[in-house]
């Protein structure tokens, strides 16, 4: 079977709605970079700001796929009305190439102080002192180019403590996982509702040497808060409106007393409500990290 990708290019602040919209229509979910990223080390306070996103998605080429595309340009259409909102890009992709196509968009990608996102395909320069996280991510969520998984990365880059046990709620292609245990945690439960997700995290954290420390299995919050399992520090880079649904269903009883917890995947503009979620489950935001319009929560269990 051939594929269409889409491909719709958005400032951050549309990111969240268009990637909703994608994921009615695109197979095994949407993928997002960050544009014109430069793969050199930047000086501290050197980044440049977020700019814009390229969101894809990839739907079979059969006799469906013109209804999808009417039905997406409609709601592009509509959501217009109150944003603009770009056209999107069809792009034909032959069965043999569209697992692959994206790889052409993903280069090395340097993280906070010293971690460097290399895709396994592609040989880079290495300083002594990199902490190297190896990706494919596949066909699962997590290419480490999304300014929400840099705000996590640089979020455990500063609170993971040697020894540590982590919950990634929603682990993706297990990038944050393998950030976890290369910083020195003791072992990192990953969680996803995808088992392609899981099966992804595992080839990665083979791949990195950090298997032994991390444990890959599909789920829910459910089964965490009922096994009665706590964490020193849990991760949870999805969506705000998740996130806030989540907090009614005991995410903060994943936590334990005096524990830590990192939210991305949230717009500046809902990060009050997710904060006030944060606290009906026993959670105290405390620190905000920002990266254009994305923004990281940190918060703590009292003790």
């Amino acid at each position: 079977m051939d594929w269409i990708e889409i491909a719709l290019q958005v400032d951050g602040e549309a990111a969240e709605a268009v990637a909703e919209l994608l994921t009615r229509y695109g197979h095994q979910g949407v993928s997002i970079e960050q544009d014109n990223i430069a793969s050199e080390k930047w000086d501290d306070g050197d980044v440049p700001p977020v700019t814009t996103l390229t969101l894809r998605a990839y739907i079979p080429a059969d006799d469906r796929a013109e209804d999808a595309k009417l039905r997406l340009e409609s709601a592009l259409g509509h959501m217009s009305m109150m944003y603009p909102m770009p056209r999107p890009v069809y792009t034909l992709v032959h069965e043999e190439d569209w697992a692959e196509a994206w790889k052409a968009h993903y280069h090395p990608v340097r993280v906070g102080k010293r971690m460097l996102i290399r895709p396994l395909w592609i040989e880079t320069e290495i300083a002594s002192d990199d902490l190297v996280v190896a990706l494919d991510p596949g066909m699962a969520f997590g290419t480490g180019t999304h300014p929400s998984t840099q705000l996590c990365m640089v979020g455990l880059e500063d609170r993971v403590q040697p020894g540590m046990n982590i919950l990634d709620l929603g682990c993706g292609s297990g990038v944050l996982a393998i950030t976890a245990a290369k910083l020195g945690a003791a072992h990192i439960w990953g969680l996803d509702i995808d088992p392609i997700a899981v099966r992804v995290t595992d080839e990665n954290a083979a791949q990195n040497g950090v298997a032994a420390q991390i444990t890959a299995q599909e789920g829910s919050l459910a089964e965490v808060v009922a096994s009665g399992r706590q964490y020193d520090l849990i991760v949870v880079n999805i969506l705000a409106r998740i996130i806030i649904t989540m907090c009614g269903e005991r995410l903060g009883d994943t936590v334990r007393p005096g524990g830590l917890a990192l939210f991305a995947g949230i717009i500046h503009d809902q990060a009050d409500a997710v904060e006030a979620a944060l606290r009906q489950t026993g959670l105290e935001p405390y620190a905000r990290r920002q990266d254009g319009d994305w923004v990281l929560i940190e918060a703590r269990r009292p003790a």
